[in-house]
């Protein structure tokens, strides 16, 4: 027996339909609730920080596996992030972008993962002006990539035909984000590590 998932709406209404089938968005409240999930672990992470008492091996391990998770999650991103400029110049079809970006959503999901649960192991100083952005930074990360997830799964519905510029300027904006959010996290963890 065959169960076909209808669409969330018809095609007219919020652009041509996908070629493979029927649309299978994932619902806004979901995202929803994967944000306020994401936000509950990271500060659950921040207050079990404060508990966990790590030994100068455990920190050295940490700190190796913390480097390891940014590699994966933001070597994804700027991955993602390169085939928008190729498709931006002309180089790339946005089916490449679409399935890119829907391929290497799981090693930036789980980089992120990584560094906040490796983080809670480098004695963080929740007292720092510093350290309280990079948290801001790892959130906006957080449910930026809940939004541009949302935002693939429409543009994945232009593959042949223009897409909007709304959609576009959205897109650019979840990018730019996305890259000040991964580059300022970093540039910030390199701070606190020097002092």
């Amino acid at each position: 027996m065959t169960v076909t998932v209808p669409a969330s709406g018809p095609a007219s209404a919020s652009g041509p339909a996908s070629a493979d089938g029927p649309e299978r968005l994932t619902p806004v409240w979901m995202l929803v609730f994967l944000g306020l999930l994401g936000s509950a672990v990271l500060a659950g992470a921040c207050w079990l920080s404060g508990h966990v008492h790590a030994d100068t091996t455990l920190q050295t391990v940490a700190r190796f596996f913390h480097v390891a998770a940014l590699v994966v999650g933001l070597g994804a991103v700027l991955a993602v992030d390169w085939f928008a400029v190729l498709w931006l110049l002309g180089r790339r079809g946005l089916s490449d972008i679409t399935s890119t970006a829907c391929a290497l959503q799981i090693p930036i999901w789980f980089g992120l993962a990584g560094l906040t649960v490796t983080g809670l192991f480098l004695r963080p100083d929740l007292n720092s002006p510093l350290t309280l952005v990079k948290l801001g930074l790892v959130l906006a990360v957080t449910v930026n990539g809940l939004y541009a997830h949302w935002l693939g799964q429409r543009l994945d519905r232009y593959r042949d035909t223009p897409v909007p510029r709304a959609l576009l300027v959205q897109s650019g904006v979840a990018a730019a984000v996305s890259q000040c959010g991964w580059w300022g996290a970093t540039f910030i963890g390199f701070l606190n590590s020097q002092s």
